[in-house]
């Protein structure tokens, strides 16, 4: 059987991306930072109206600790998803206002 060489076979060009993968990504990516802003929310009013009440201040530093972890951590998700979204929406619309390029990159 003659299979061919990796080294001398040209690889396969792959389909350049167009106008609506980068709108779907868009759309879905502000969708999760839509509802992770959500969560953010309710996390913050969550922990506001249930604070925290240990009667050892070493048990009372890790639940503030970890409530600002969390509430932290949630916004970061929020931030880090809405700037993907308007990422790809400024490539989107560039995609649509500029025709198509030979250039690789």
């Amino acid at each position: 059987m003659n299979t061919p060489d990796p080294k001398t076979t040209p690889p396969a060009e792959q389909p350049r991306k167009g106008p609506l993968s980068f709108f779907s990504g868009a759309v879905t990516a502000g969708l999760l930072a839509w509802l992770t802003f959500g969560l953010s929310q309710r996390m913050v009013v969550y922990f506001a109206v249930h604070p925290p009440h240990y009667s050892s201040p070493i048990a009372q530093n890790i639940a503030v600790s970890l409530k600002t972890l969390l509430v932290g951590l949630s916004f970061l998700a929020t931030f880090s998803t809405g700037f993907v979204a308007l990422g790809l929406t400024l490539v989107f619309l560039r995609s649509v206002f500029t025709g198509p390029s030979n250039d690789p990159a």
